[in-house]
């Protein structure tokens, strides 16, 4: 069975656009699928400086991708930094990759200019290496990614060619894979920009754990156009679109369907609302019980991470075989 990795960075809230484009998608594929889904809670260290930040967001997280359906029994979620073997092969992974191929990462450049009158982790320059370290640890066969991260995957891919060149084959050579088609989600006041938290203004973005009222009142408030017509064209009416894609996606019909049903955007704003609030009043039942017994959550957590940390050891064991590392034992 072909082996999935996907991985996701315990930085704020999850927001409607990473269920519907991202973690949806992630449920309806650990069928059909080896998948493995790591909380890379390492990685958010380049960008965090707050104590005890980490931990509360990774605990927030897990309980969150058990409450959208992953199921603990099938789907293989670990907590990157309880897997020891992350930090280990990293560092060879570091040893393996050059200077130049770090410095040419597009997004290092685009965080670093982002922070540059602020502190710059030499993480966020050397996390390709850790990022590979992921991918490899976990003998994965595919990795879904978007655009901007293809470069990330390529890096990866020249590392394990350039250590099994060097010292014998050893890992599985990754190939990234365009994810399944889930919902395009734009912000609900920019529409022409995805949801995203990491903006400074929230008011466009739906929450996953938002009151069913604060829910309404962004619906509500959702920007459009100064027409009237109800009808699904992304270039000449985002807004209007976003609105049918999401009322779309969670009604599994269409956005050019939808529209059809439509005259008036109070009414579609209305029904988009209601809608999203019906789709995640079950999520966020779930959520809150699993937070509510943090035993039953960790015992959760466990259970992934006791079977990543099986296929993680054995592979850090056999790259440390072909390097020829004196054996502890």
């Amino acid at each position: 069975m072909t082996r999935v990795l996907s991985c996701i960075q315990p930085t704020g809230e999850v927001h409607l656009g990473n269920y519907l484009g991202a973690l949806r998608t992630w449920v309806a594929g650990q069928h059909k699928a080896d998948v493995f889904h790591g909380i890379v809670d390492l990685h958010a260290l380049t960008v965090t400086e707050k104590p005890g930040l980490i931990g509360t967001n990774t605990l927030q997280l897990a309980a969150m991708l058990f409450a959208v359906g992953l199921d603990p029994d099938v789907a293989t979620v670990f907590v990157q930094s309880h897997i020891a073997e992350h930090s280990q092969l990293g560092w060879i992974m570091e040893c393996t990759v050059s200077f130049g191929e770090l410095s040419r990462m597009t997004q290092f450049k685009d965080k670093s200019a982002k922070r540059e009158a602020e502190f710059v982790s030499a993480g966020l320059f050397t996390y390709p290496a850790l990022q590979a370290a992921d991918i490899l640890l976990y003998d994965a066969n595919e990795v879904p990614v978007g655009d901007d991260q293809r470069q990330h995957i390529e890096i990866t891919r020249d590392i394990a060619i350039r250590f099994n060149h060097r010292f014998g084959e050893t890992f599985v050579i990754p190939k990234a894979v365009t994810p399944a088609s889930g919902a395009r989600v734009m912000d609900l006041q920019s529409p022409t920009s995805k949801m995203s938290k990491s903006g400074d203004d929230d008011s466009g973005v739906i929450y996953m754990l938002d009151e069913p009222s604060k829910i309404e009142k962004k619906f509500k408030r959702a920007v459009t156009d100064s027409d009237s017509e109800v009808v699904f064209d992304r270039e000449r009416k985002p807004g209007v679109a976003n609105l049918l894609e999401i009322l779309a996606a969670t009604t599994n019909s269409t956005p050019q369907k939808t529209a059809e049903s439509y005259t008036r955007y109070g009414d579609l704003k209305s029904a988009s609302a209601d809608a999203v609030i019906a789709m995640l009043a079950p999520i966020q039942k779930r959520y809150n019980e699993l937070l509510g017994d943090k035993a039953e959550l960790m015992r959760l957590i466990h259970k992934g991470n006791d079977r990543a940390q099986v296929v993680a050891s054995a592979t850090l064991a056999r790259a440390q075989k072909s390097i020829g590392f004196l054996s502890s034992k």
